[in-house]
């Protein structure tokens, strides 16, 4: 980054905060404290209204502003906790990107916004999980969506799990998602002359070709409809107490969870599954506190199961 960038990016992070200190600047753009007193000077001397105190840091009269642009508490809100999921479930690349958006979103808020983030930020948290993105995933994300962007021809060197073989694709990609603690590229494959659905956590590498593509794809919404499709899944729509709905946040991707709506004092939830069976089995672990809207068969699947277990119960204790 060469000094008028960086000068500019001191500017955005010293409006993003009541106080900054000189260290956090240093550390940001890996400087000396030398060279942020020097930088510091430089807006200075531009007439940025900069308040410095020894041992506490720098400031910005209050005011100042340059953006005209300004964000409610709720939106502010909402990019706080956008930035955890971001932090926790992305790339390193992304993270990055979006913490510089951040600073830069920080810049314009009013006093009592950023005195609200700064109040909140350790109230919002992602916690860790088995489900957790990999974070040796080599920084693809970003790759990947330049290149669909461009519309370039890459290379990447994938390992398959069911054949436990490194293979080298070209490949034109068109769209990626996240499902079950993992990201997913879905690309055509110019080996195998189709689409193929891509872990990011499998690409060991990822090259350039130099080529572009001229192809039409579908979107990747189109993709994905037409493979739930393909594959004969079930729509289910059931409505849950609010009460429990909670406990439910991590298992319903298991479930082919698609979305959600608040519906008086319940939750409704659509689901996409490929079996009705197991989902009836899942649903009956909290149907005391829920109601199927639809399909029938899956309350008459359900309906089979709880006879099954109360014949089996009745059973047992007539045996004792």
């Amino acid at each position: 980054m060469n000094r008028i960038d960086r000068v500019s990016a001191i500017l955005i992070q010293l409006q993003s905060r009541r106080v900054v200190k000189a260290s956090d600047i240093a550390g940001r753009f890996n400087i000396s404290l030398r060279t942020v007193y020097r930088d510091v000077k430089t807006l200075e001397e531009a007439g940025i209204p900069i308040i410095g105190e020894a041992g506490v840091g720098y400031s910005i009269v209050d005011g100042y502003r340059l953006p005209p642009v300004m964000f409610t508490k709720e939106e502010a809100t909402a990019f706080l906790t956008a930035e955890k999921f971001v932090e926790k479930l992305t790339d390193n690349a992304t993270s990055e990107h979006h913490k510089s958006a951040m600073y830069k979103i920080r810049a314009i808020l009013k006093t009592a916004e950023k005195n609200l983030l700064e109040d909140i930020d350790s109230s919002i948290e992602v916690l860790p999980s088995h489900s957790q993105l990999n974070v040796d995933n080599k920084d693809h994300i970003q790759t990947l969506l330049n290149s669909i962007a461009k519309k370039s021809v890459i290379c990447i060197d994938y390992f398959a799990l069911h054949s436990q073989e490194h293979t080298k694709r070209e490949i034109e990609a068109i769209g990626i998602f996240y499902k079950s603690g993992y990201w997913h590229l879905i690309a055509y494959c110019l080996l195998r002359k189709d689409y193929r659905d891509f872990r990011l956590d499998r690409i060991i590498a990822i090259e350039s070709t130099g080529k572009t593509f001229n192809s039409k794809h579908p979107t990747l919404k189109a993709y994905i409809a037409q493979t739930a499709k393909d594959q004969e899944l079930d729509m289910v729509v059931i409505r849950v107490e609010k009460s429990i709905h909670g406990h439910l946040e991590y298992q319903k991707y298991y479930s082919g969870f698609v979305s959600e709506k608040t519906v008086g004092g319940y939750i409704e939830m659509t689901f996409l599954t490929a079996s009705m069976e197991g989902f009836a089995r899942w649903f009956m672990m909290y149907g005391d506190h829920a109601e199927i809207i639809s399909p029938d068969s899956l309350k008459e699947t359900v309906g089979t199961i709880a006879a099954a277990i109360s014949q089996k119960n009745l059973q047992l204790i007539n045996s004792y």
